[in-house]
């Protein structure tokens, strides 16, 4: 299994396929194995790199406490380590927010930029909406089993869960299987309640597709729209019946837009 010691820590990594590096940055208490339906086909177009935050699966907790400045650090080291100077680099929602760091902290080594159902937060984030807010606070006296059960299916379209429950179970099976501490957790959380890059979104210069679903609960829309707007010459795509899951729920149509968009970037 490869790992890397960064800041302390043994960090999980895997690389797949050839061709321009394209790293991938999972979100809030997730890792490596978010990207499963990702992974196979970008790894036939890029040389692919998904990995574990510290803390998370199979990485161990970081001397460093999180944030996303010091994930995005990680990830330059990362970097460093396997060779690579320069990168696409994906993140979704958590993950997105750690993409805006990584390009706004080395523009000279983002390639493009892929934000996913995600927020340049601060004061214009446009939150979930009360009933969803409600369900999260619901999670009081559950068990960590339970909490996960209850706020992934949040993620999900009602739809795509009463028609695919057997993808819907698996997908709680990888995120169970994948173990995140407590404290892991809530400091992630925190960073991403905290995080606000709403006055420096302008500056960053990489090429960026801004794509999310039009049915997210988590993370609406909006949030996305608002992003493309704030990024010079961002491009946006928002995909019908999407939800905060839709690159699981639509991963067909997610990933030929994000491959189309890379190898564009690839050629300019």
């Amino acid at each position: 299994m490869p790992k890397l010691s960064i800041d302390g820590a043994s960090v999980y990594y895997e690389v797949h396929g050839e061709g321009a590096p394209l790293v991938l940055i999972p979100g809030l208490g997730t890792g490596l194995w978010l990207w499963f339906k990702q992974t196979p086909h970008f790894a036939a177009h890029f040389r692919t790199i998904v990995f574990d935050p510290p803390g998370v699966g199979r990485s161990d907790k970081s001397d460093v406490a999180f944030s996303t400045h010091a994930l995005a650090a990680t990830v330059a080291k990362l970097l460093d380590a396997l060779g690579i100077e320069r990168a696409h680099v994906l993140g979704a929602s958590l993950g997105g927010f750690v993409a805006q760091e990584f390009a706004l902290l080395f523009p000279q080594r983002t390639e493009s930029l892929v934000l996913c159902c995600t927020s340049a937060g601060g004061a214009g984030h446009v939150p979930p909406d009360a009933a969803v807010l409600a369900a999260y606070a619901s999670n009081f006296g559950l068990t960590a089993d339970e909490r996960i059960r209850q706020n992934l299916l949040l993620s999900f379209a009602p739809t795509y869960v009463a028609e695919q429950g057997a993808e819907v179970e698996r997908v709680l099976e990888m995120r169970l299987s994948n173990v995140v501490p407590d404290e892991v957790y809530m400091q992630q959380a925190r960073a991403g309640q905290t995080f606000d890059a709403a006055a420096r979104v302008h500056e960053i210069a990489a090429r960026t597709l801004v794509i999310t679903g039009d049915t997210d609960q988590v993370v609406p829309a909006e949030n996305s729209a608002r992003l493309a707007d704030a990024i010079p010459g961002a491009q946006l795509v928002v995909i019908p019946g999407g939800s905060h899951m839709f690159f699981i729920e639509a991963a067909a149509q997610f990933n030929a837009a994000v491959v189309a968009f890379l190898k564009q970037s690839s050629s300019n």
